[in-house]
């Protein structure tokens, strides 16, 4: 499980970031009114409802704005249809990659990933291509600057989660997060029970988690974190996970 949590920092700064810029909110808007479109308006018996109204939730998006995505996508009629898809493929250094995305024309949304990787230096692969990699597992973050070690290893254990990482080389300016790791089924009954106890978490999701990570070095990082950030930036991808390792130093250079 080495390199998951400071990976799991690494991508958390940076999604904070695009919370401020908004970008996520999009992102979870759309994925909110493709779960109520597909499935109905009441999270209690859409769980897919409900893991897209948590996750707008944790980037602070507006309740209003929460319940207009979910009256557009269950009142929807003839209009688009979204499919999720996965694509996997390698980045540079080695590094193996899973693209989630929601789409409504699958023909463009393949031609667009496969050219970002192309342009970053990667090479889209085909299905099962490093899938096996990769597990599904519930993933809840806590700012290790709002609870101690002790409280969230007994909170976390009691709940029923499988593991509690802690941050990578902390410092007082990044103090990281505390990682919590829980069965995929388990995923929700944790997160309530946690929260149930007062735990203050930052984000919650139902993640792709590498079984063992690539340690990527020197030009390759700034390559690898644009061909991220591209693929981030399309308007159909929803998620990127890896399996890369980075030391905070080398980040650091190209911040």
């Amino acid at each position: 499980m080495a390199g998951h949590s400071k990976w799991a920092n690494i991508r958390h700064r940076k999604d904070r970031q695009d919370k401020k810029k908004g970008t996520l909110w999009s992102k979870c808007s759309k994925a909110i009114m493709a779960a109520a479109r597909q499935g109905g308006p009441d999270p209690d018996t859409n769980l897919t409802l409900r893991y897209a109204i948590d996750e707008a939730k944790y980037a602070n998006m507006p309740k209003d704005t929460i319940k207009r995505a979910i009256e557009k996508g269950a009142g929807a009629s003839g209009g688009e249809d979204f499919a999720t898809i996965t694509y996997e493929g390698y980045g540079p250094g080695g590094v193996a990659i899973l693209v989630d995305a929601l789409t409504d024309n699958k023909t463009r949304t393949v031609g667009d990933v496969r050219n970002i990787f192309n342009k970053g230096g990667g090479n889209l692969g085909s299905s099962g291509a490093v899938a096996f990699m990769f597990e599904t597992k519930g993933r809840i973050l806590v700012g290790a600057d709002k609870i101690g070690e002790e409280e969230i290893m007994e909170k976390a254990l009691e709940s029923g989660a499988d593991d509690v990482q802690p941050p990578e080389d902390p410092t007082q300016d990044e103090p990281g997060v505390w990682t919590i790791l829980t069965p995929a089924t388990e995923f929700l009954s944790v997160k309530d029970s946690l929260e149930r106890a007062g735990v203050p978490i930052e984000d919650a999701e139902v993640a792709k988690i590498p079984g063992n990570t690539v340690e990527v070095t020197g030009s390759d990082v700034r390559k690898l974190m644009n061909l991220i950030d591209a693929l981030e930036d399309n308007d159909d991808v929803q998620k990127v996970y890896t399996n890369a390792s980075i030391a905070d130093e080398e980040l650091a250079e190209i911040e």
